[in-house]
């Protein structure tokens, strides 16, 4: 099954049809949808959407609540179904951080927000946007302002520098040496960088005297160049609250033809009181940077939202409705069931959907995680003796709610909601730099800084300097080489300098420009790195000539244990889990060392090789460098085993001698299957009735005695390393 086709399901529905044609008729102004349950309302608005020529302004009662809707009709048109692109649907935010933080405002959303003004200020015809109270309660800038506030530039233009300049001082962008985030420009000789409210990334303006040469946007991290662009506009920070232009609610933007999707009308009204009432006390605070400002031109009340609602055509959907001349329209939909991961339960449901001709979805939008559940299908019906009776599609797709539509016969089940995983939305992600020599890095260095530059090795960092270039002023950064020498690298060329990284403490030593040492120096490492790969391949070769145990295939607990982890596996953690249960299943002791930050989901890997090592009776030693970590692992494999038929224990010091001979009696005759410790358990009276899998945390941080009795241990066991320090660090 495709999005298109259960869209196509509900566009047929009689009832759709009858909201289809009211609203393209123009005969009815207000609905009251009765029955919606979970996704279904993204499902339905979509599809009347789709035939319908208006913009949809949908209102839900939190941000949270519109994030996952909004989502979830971001996922509905990810096909570019119906000749409609996702990215006609629009997210439209409060200005602020947080809800109750009215002084902190977050740049990615006053983007957002310009963005979606931009779009309906120009026109825009057939587009949907979603919002909550907290959003919508703000006033905006005029459209006639907002025009009046944008610049527009094209290819080939006759225009100077100094006049564009002077402008973005007006509109009060930042000048600053390199562009970061919105609100920003800087001037290089005949190029001008500006990162304007209305788009992703920054333009960079190419000028050859007084006319514009070329447009381009460009990425802050890499400043490479993106797409090419005929014409642009820029548009200031039209939140800007000292700005004493008019200011109007938002609804205002809407063409008087644009439909209202609100949840609960009575319940967004009081949110946005609240709203009024929290920026009433901060504006009469005494002292604030922003002056005496009345609130009621920044905000509207819930009396203005209520009146505004009523010049468009308003359906209503939630728990709650308002209007009372609406034409009412009840949906015979019912919440997905809780099966609290019970797959006995949830076949059987599915199996009495599809005696009552109900079909059966399973919405996911993990491959992997499908194949997982149909695996345990299988296993299920094969262990109970079911008969798979019933019936189901696949689909892939993201929804936030399940939901079973009694009248059209279908029940659409969540994967994360079968598994009772945390789903978490996604929205726009603020303006971040990666770690590596960046322009924003270039803010934090200082002179006197060691950087290494891959041609011409190490060197001190002296600031930035403007130098002339072909007849242009542009920005480069200055280096210091050996006998003072100096090198001077464009801003095109940062891919070539990295910080310098070196033992703590030491003071490199700087090369000198046109010699050959470092070159010298640079084959000597290369050489180096060939003999430690020489040594590897030699320790991998006799590791394969090993003979070491070869696990079976996944069963149905390794199934269901993978599929109850309540996050959603990232791509690297489905890599690194299916690498080792490759190395786990061949005939050759496994040897893998997983490298990932703290909280990226190491543990959650190790979990599941001992887990597939335990479900083949073999046992499981967990070695870490500390007591602390030891309870910390010991607390976390419980909690994800307690479902499962497997005994866990710790060992350390602070356990008294007679649990820890008891501990050491349990694990010699097979009683504990995992078994979690400090360098206790490389001890000569340490006895396994049949290890399978070694489990190392930092093995950086155990002493060297230790590591010789790991190596005698791993000679033939499968081994698993796992670490938050990054290897080639040490390397470089």
């Amino acid at each position: 099954m495709k999005t298109k086709d259960l869209i196509e399901l509900y566009q047929q529905d009689k009832k759709i049809r009858f909201i289809t044609d009211q609203l393209n008729s123009q005969s009815s102004n207000q609905f009251q949808l009765k029955g919606l349950i979970g996704s279904a309302s993204a499902l339905l608005a979509s599809s009347v959407f789709t035939e319908t020529p208006f913009i949809y302004l949908m209102i839900l009662s939190d941000k949270e609540s519109a994030a996952y809707f909004y989502n979830d009709m971001e996922s509905l048109f990810n096909e570019n179904n119906f000749n409609f692109h996702k990215k006609k649907v629009l997210f439209y935010p409060s200005s602020y951080k947080r809800s109750n933080e009215i002084e902190n405002i977050d740049n990615t959303n006053v983007l957002l927000r310009t963005e979606v003004l931009k779009k309906l200020g120009k026109g825009e015809r057939k587009s949907i946007v979603v919002t909550y109270p907290e959003a919508i309660c703000e006033k905006v800038v005029t459209k006639k302002y907002l025009e009046k506030n944008t610049i527009r530039l094209k290819r080939g233009e006759a225009v100077s520098i100094d006049f564009i300049t002077d402008l973005l001082i007006e509109y009060e962008f930042e000048r600053v040496d390199f562009v970061i985030e919105p609100g920003q420009f800087s001037i290089r000789g005949g190029i001008i960088d500006i990162f304007s409210f209305t788009n992703d990334y920054p333009y960079r303006i190419e000028f050859s005297g007084d006319e514009v040469e070329s447009i381009r946007s460009f990425d802050t991290i890499s400043q490479l160049s993106i797409d090419k662009l005929n014409h642009i506009s820029i548009v200031a920070d039209v939140h800007n609250r000292i700005q004493k232009e008019t200011r109007e609610s938002f609804l205002s933007y809407l063409p008087k033809s644009s439909v209202v999707w609100i949840e609960d009308v009575i319940f967004c009204a009081d949110k946005i009181t609240q709203e009024f009432e929290k920026a009433k006390k901060y504006f009469s605070e005494p002292n604030n940077e922003t002056g005496q400002v009345a609130t009621n031109e920044l905000f509207i009340t819930k009396n203005d939202f209520i009146n505004d609602l009523q010049n468009f055509t308003i359906i209503e959907f939630g728990k709650h409705f308002y209007f009372n001349k609406a034409i009412i329209i009840d949906f015979d939909i019912q919440p997905q069931p809780s099966f609290n991961k019970n797959f006995n339960l949830l076949i059987e449901n599915m199996n009495e959907n599809t005696k009552n001709n109900i079909n059966n979805i399973i919405i996911s939008d993990n491959p992997t995680q499908l194949k997982r559940l149909y695996a345990i299908f299988d296993d299920t019906n094969l262990k109970n003796g079911y008969d798979k009776n019933f019936k189901s599609d696949s689909l892939k797709l993201s929804l936030h709610e399940g939901f079973i539509d009694k009248e059209l016969k279908i029940a659409c089940y969540t994967d994360h909601q079968i598994f009772e995983r945390y789903h978490k939305f996604q929205l726009k992600d603020g303006f971040k730099t990666k770690e590596s020599l960046t322009l924003k890095e270039i803010y934090n260095l200082n002179p006197g800084d060691y950087v290494t530059h891959i041609d011409h090795g190490i060197g001190i960092f002296d600031g930035l300097e403007k130098i002339e270039n072909n007849g242009r002023e542009q920005e480069a950064i200055r280096l210091i080489y050996k006998n003072n020498d100096l090198l001077y690298i464009s801003i095109h060329s940062l891919h070539r300098i990295s910080k310098y990284i070196g033992k703590e403490g030491s003071v490199p030593t700087l090369n000198r420009l046109g010699s050959n040492s470092w070159n010298k120096l640079k084959n000597k490492t290369k050489q180096k790195v060939k003999d430690i790969a020489k040594k590897l391949i030699k320790l991998y070769a006799e590791r394969k000539s090993t003979e070491g145990f070869s696990f079976s295939t996944d069963t149905y607990l390794q199934h269901e244990l993978e599929a109850s982890f309540i996050y959603e596996d990232t791509r690297d953690q489905i890599k690194a889990t299916n690498d080792i249960k490759k190395d786990m299943e061949s005939g050759y002791p496994m040897d893998r060392l997983v490298c990932g930050d703290v909280g990226f989901g190491k543990t959650e890997i190790a979990i599941r090789a001992a887990f597939k090592t335990v479900a083949e009776s073999k046992q499981v030693a967990v070695l870490v460098p500390t007591t602390i970590l030891a309870l910390q692992h010991y607390n976390t494999f419980q909690d994800r085993l307690a479902e499962f038929p497997c005994n866990i224990d710790y060992i350390n010091r602070f356990k008294s001698t007679k649990a820890q001979k008891q501990i050491l009696q349990n694990l010699k005759k097979g009683k504990i299957d995992i078994i979690i410790g400090t360098h206790r358990l490389v001890s000569k009276d340490i006895e396994f009735r049949d290890l399978g899998l070694l489990i190392i945390d930092e093995e950086q941080k155990f002493g060297v005695s230790t590591k010789e009795k790991l190596k005698q241990l791993k000679v033939n066991v499968d081994t698993l390393i796992l670490t938050a320090t990054p290897i080639p660090r040490t390397l470089q």
